[in-house]
């Protein structure tokens, strides 16, 4: 044991990367725990989450479209996918801040791959996601959306998300371990952006010189996601943004992941 033990912790960035990555079977469980014991002794479990989001977005759905007087059966989708994909990506950064810390308990016990517990932390969100996703269909029907061929593109959009998702928990969950403050500062950020994104408005709403605020990349993400979703095309600068956005994670997470990954459980 002494032996591996040895072997495992003076791997190379890579293979420690990939040998948490692998591990599925760890991960997934881990995560489908998590779900289980949170609803624990609950009669309805996971579906409170369904029926939680339901509600929301039922109720702020004719709210919203009376206060910014446009049809509601082109602006229910558009505040119901807005809504869904933002607790999808809020939930994720959160839970990126603190995969090592609330995983404290096993790196301090013996040798685990860190990367593995990003990947629970996601996997953990995307269950959650299934749960909230379901609600489209209904507001799809309701609204006449029609899918064309192109709706195929949101496969790739998703692609490219859980890409930036891992990576970009790779930084939190280091940075964050080390720093605790900087939870606190993530937490205020994605308030904000929040409103600089369209989750809750119209992108042709925004003033000329507004338009600036769509360069927010959680914007450019949103928009490749949820524009198969309702029959049209993302736009092509986002693709670009969100290429060049996926470049940068995985050089900065690259670079993090192999300078420190192994003083993670000194910093818990």
């Amino acid at each position: 044991m002494t032996e591996i033990a040895h072997s495992n912790l003076h791997r190379t960035a890579w293979g420690d990367w990939w040998e948490g990555t692998r591990r599925t079977d760890i991960w997934w469980t881990l995560a489908w725990f998590d779900i289980v014991l949170r609803y624990r002794r609950s009669m309805l479990g996971p579906l409170w989450l369904t029926l939680s989001m339901g509600a929301m977005v039922g109720g702020m759905g004719p709210l919203y479209s009376a206060l910014f007087g446009t049809e509601l059966s082109k602006f229910f989708p558009h505040l119901a996918l807005g809504i869904i994909f933002w607790t999808f990506f809020s939930s994720i950064v959160m839970d990126s801040c603190n995969a090592f810390i609330n995983s404290g308990n096993y790196l301090k016990q013996g040798y685990f791959p860190i990367s593995l517990f990003v990947w629970r932390a996601m996997a953990r969100n995307l269950i959650q996601f299934a749960h909230h996703i379901v609600l489209y269909i209904p507001v799809a029907i309701w609204a006449g959306i029609s899918l064309k061929m192109h709706a195929l593109l949101f496969l790739p959009a998703f692609a490219l998300f859980l890409i930036n998702a891992h990576m970009l928990g790779l930084v939190l969950g280091l940075v964050c371990t080390r720093y605790r403050d900087v939870a606190q500062i993530v937490t205020s950020i994605m308030q904000m952006l929040m409103f600089l994104t369209p989750v809750f408005w119209l992108p042709e709403s925004l003033p000329g010189r507004g338009r600036y605020i769509l360069w927010n990349p959680l914007a450019q993400m949103l928009d490749l996601l949820r524009a198969p979703l309702m029959g049209n095309l993302p736009d092509i600068h986002n693709w670009t943004g969100i290429l060049i956005w996926t470049v940068v994670n995985l050089a900065a997470a690259s670079w993090l992941f192999s300078k420190y990954r192994r003083r993670v459980v000194y910093w818990l």
